[in-house]
């Protein structure tokens, strides 16, 4: 037999097997020793019968005219008989029989005490110096209807008061195991970012070790994953200063300069510096992505946020490539601005970065939180809008991109409890590129 796999199951079953198992000997060990007594008993029946109808049949017996009659007692009215007799004198011969009394049933007279043949059990007693002997019989088949009736009486309880007893275990284990789903439940909701202890103060001692352990694997993941951000931010934040410092000198240098290899030299160099400063850029937002707070307390307008990110994006851009919708009522939040910031960008700076050349960027904000940016060009395969969210993937060789813009946009969409969409083509047409994310909103406000 296969175990469940299931903790509950299997103490269910090997409970449920173990109570049965122990009722049924429990019942069969009563059954033998009750048959026991109860031979005892029907024996000293047998006995008791034989001793009281013994007197009255010798004062009957002596007192009739005729020796060696012999005589059936009728029935008063009908029953069933159980036990029957016979009284017979030293010759053999019957003087006195029960009216259900069958004498070829009854062996030959061999001395007092209990006998038995293959179908009954007797007892024999005689009196007036052995000239007056009685049998008295039971059929053994009564003895065996007895028992059965005892088993079946000790069997039926098993059929009922097992399920409940099964149903009691099962209710019982739930009960008992009620924490540790909880417990499950509790790290099954647990986000990807989210490696903070988990409550098991109302685990049984039995499981509180491996959830000690589970938190402090936790603990020191958490501690590692903070390591690496603090790391990248900080990389991040010190290259600002000699990257800007790197970036002019080499415009300084192409300023000075006559001889125009030597320029074309210092702009390459310019333009290496810029991509690895807008790369620490990005690892910073990445770094505030995964552990800086991105929510607030109190819930803000989004639309002002979205306003001055576009009019800020848009200095960048061609006049008027970026078109910004936004519901004429006001969009409450507690994401935090920073947070919006850092999703628009990289959303419109993508879209732009990757976009047909000239064509608008079309950023929608609706009234339920959900954020779209869309933008014109080719049809995306669906496998290469799997790979986009990968961290330094990028949709085309050619561009300058760090590949890390949509990657940003997806850790802040988990942290948010949210998730970021990529269709190709975009809705209602028949090519472009569109990628929304729904941003958690205040519907009370």
């Amino acid at each position: 037999m296969i175990a469940p796999q299931s903790l509950q199951a299997r103490l269910g079953l090997w409970l449920g097997l173990a109570l049965a198992v122990l009722w049924i000997a429990a019942a069969s060990l009563t059954a033998l020793i009750a048959r026991g007594e109860m031979e005892d008993v029907f024996d000293s029946a047998l006995q008791e019968t034989a001793q009281r109808i013994l007197p009255l049949a010798v004062v009957d017996v002596l007192n009739r005219e005729e020796a060696g009659i012999s005589q059936r007692l009728a029935a008063i009215r009908d029953h069933g008989e159980v036990f029957t007799y016979i009284v017979r004198d030293d010759q053999g011969r019957v003087l006195l029989q029960s009216h259900a009394a069958d004498p070829s049933a009854y062996p030959d007279w061999d001395g007092t005490g209990f006998r038995q043949t293959a179908t009954h059990r007797l007892y024999n007693e005689d009196a007036v110096r052995g000239t007056i002997r009685i049998t008295v019989a039971e059929p053994l088949d009564h003895r065996a209807t007895v028992a059965r009736e005892l088993q079946i009486g000790l069997a039926l309880p098993l059929l009922i008061l097992l399920p409940l007893a099964l149903l009691a275990i099962v209710l019982a284990l739930r009960l008992s195991l009620a924490p540790v789903r909880q417990f499950r439940d509790r790290l099954s909701a647990r986000g990807a970012r989210d490696l903070s202890p988990i409550a098991s103060d109302d685990l049984p001692t039995e499981i509180a070790p491996l959830a000690a352990t589970l938190n402090g694997l936790l603990s020191r993941l958490d501690a590692a994953f903070t390591a690496e951000r603090s790391f990248a931010a900080n990389a991040a934040h010190e290259l600002r200063t000699p990257l800007a410092g790197a970036i002019a000198q080499a415009q300084r240098l192409q300023a000075e300069t006559r001889d125009p290899e030597a320029k074309a030299r210092a702009g390459e160099i310019e333009a290496t510096l810029k991509r690895l400063t807008r790369l620490s850029e990005r690892l910073l937002q990445l770094a505030r992505a995964e552990g800086g707070r991105l929510r607030r307390d109190q819930p803000g307008d989004l639309r002002p946020v979205a306003r001055l990110i576009v009019e800020d994006l848009s200095r960048s851009a061609e006049a008027g490539q970026i078109e910004l919708t936004l519901p004429g009522s006001a969009v409450l939040s507690d994401l935090d601005p920073d947070a919006l910031a850092i999703l628009l960008r990289n959303l419109v700076e993508n879209a732009l970065r990757y976009g047909a050349a000239g064509a608008p960027v079309e950023v929608t904000l609706r009234p339920d939180g959900t954020l779209v940016v869309a933008n014109d060009g080719p049809v995306l395969p669906p496998e290469v809008l799997a790979r986009l969210t990968n961290r330094f993937e990028r949709a085309g060789t050619t561009t300058d991109g760090s590949g890390l813009g949509l990657a940003i946009v997806v850790a802040v969409a988990e942290r948010i409890g949210s998730a970021l969409l990529l269709k190709s083509p975009r809705s209602g047409r028949e090519a472009g590129f569109e990628a929304s994310i729904r941003l958690p909103v205040d519907t009370d406000g």
